[in-house]
């Protein structure tokens, strides 16, 4: 990679040279049957990667979080009530925008560091009626993964749709759109809302929002949605045929996308998925050598990044600012973590040798700072995870 900075926040994250490469490719027409090829092939490649055979896939210019919005927007009408798990401050936001389309809603709770307690889940399933149910796979702020195997049956047992914010889990952690939990072929993910700049491994500028045939029902349900740039119904067409227009797309970051998206399903899911759990581990591991414990509790960890609390005495702003100047960089801790914890994304293109040489540099960090660090020991143990 050329990049000159080892990038390990929660994402962006590292862009490989393939992929800079075909962002920097000539700017054609939105319009161009040459682009609309590149544009249908990635819509395609991402069907691939969710293996949603029977439902649509949006691709479009946005941030994640308006990939929330259109999830929302486009299966929950307002004044129907949803059921929002939580398991840190992403979990949450589904709140602020539920309130901005005017859709009610209960909160299960998590403590950080912990997955929700299902009996709590189930209580609230069992006592309302909800139209919807979201689910943060992978909470970018503590590091803990919902427990899709638990969660998707009990939310389908009750009649609602299974919204999953994958933002920081798609192509890293299994999203099967075409899974039937507990065997029942009804039992679905309904909806799965990415970026492009997570664990695909491409700059941020692109939402990704799939749907399954269930969601589209439901939208087709609705007279109109509260919105336009969101409304689905007017990006299907663009998805079958993108010299069609509606709005115009990020050309070059399609590009790019696709690129991405190539070397997912090259590499494999399944490879994919024991590589990211390899460098959770093997992280994990390491920085626990330096008395570094990560916030999220055995088995509720996240393959993709990792909250980690610092010994006591050690400066965040120091820290991270140290580690900085040796071109790798890291995240601080969100809300009430501030100062008490860093965050470290392990997912995308970053590599083993990458990680193993960062795990080194926070070891040489923390002895410039006074405190003790075993950097062979912590090097030992990441790479005995592989």
């Amino acid at each position: 990679m050329r990049n000159e900075e080892m990038l390990l926040i929660p994402g962006p994250t590292p862009v490989v040279d393939s992929i800079y490469d075909a962002m920097s490719q000539e700017t054609w027409s939105h319009t161009d049957p040459r682009f609309a090829k590149i544009y249908k092939d990635s819509v395609a490649k991402t069907r691939e990667m969710f293996n949603n055979t029977e439902g649509e896939v949006i691709v479009f210019a946005a941030s994640g979080t308006l990939g929330m919005e259109m999830a929302l927007a486009n299966t929950v009408k307002p004044g129907e009530r949803i059921l929002i798990i939580s398991q840190g401050f992403f979990g949450d936001r589904f709140k602020d925008v539920a309130a901005a389309y005017g859709i009610p809603f209960d909160v299960v709770e998590a403590e950080w560091g912990h997955q929700v307690d299902p009996n709590m889940v189930a209580a609230r399933l069992a006592n309302n009626t909800y139209r919807a149910v979201t689910v943060t796979h992978a909470d970018t702020s503590t590091g803990v993964a919902a427990d899709l195997d638990v969660l998707v049956p009990m939310i389908k047992q009750h009649g609602a749709l299974a919204i999953v914010d994958g933002v920081c889990a798609t192509a890293a952690m299994e999203e099967d759109m075409g899974k039937a939990y507990c065997n029942n072929p009804e039992w679905t993910l309904d909806v799965v809302l990415t970026g492009s700049q997570k664990a695909i491994g491409v700059p941020p500028g692109l939402a990704i929002v799939s749907f399954s045939k269930t969601a589209l029902a439901a939208r087709d349900a609705m007279e109109r949605v509260p919105g336009y740039y969101i409304d689905i119904k007017r990006w299907i067409p663009i998805m079958h045929d993108p010299t069609k227009y509606f709005a115009t797309p990020a050309v070059n970051l399609v590009y790019a996308y696709n690129e991405g998206m190539r070397l997912v399903l090259e590499e494999g899911l399944e490879q994919r998925y024991r590589r990211h759990r390899q460098f959770r581990e093997g992280v994990q591991a390491a920085l626990a050598v330096y008395g570094m414990k990560a916030l999220a509790v055995e088995g509720a960890a996240a393959d993709t990044l990792t909250c980690a609390l610092y010994p006591e005495g050690v400066n965040d702003a120091e820290f991270r600012q140290k580690l900085a100047d040796k071109k790798v960089v890291v995240s601080g801790a969100l809300a009430h973590l501030s100062g008490k914890a860093f965050r470290i994304g392990h997912m995308g293109n970053t590599t083993k040798e990458m990680l193993a040489e960062a795990i080194r540099l926070i070891g040489e960090t923390l002895k410039e700072m006074g405190f003790e660090a075993d950097i062979d020991a912590a090097v030992k143990v990441f790479n005995s995870k592989f």
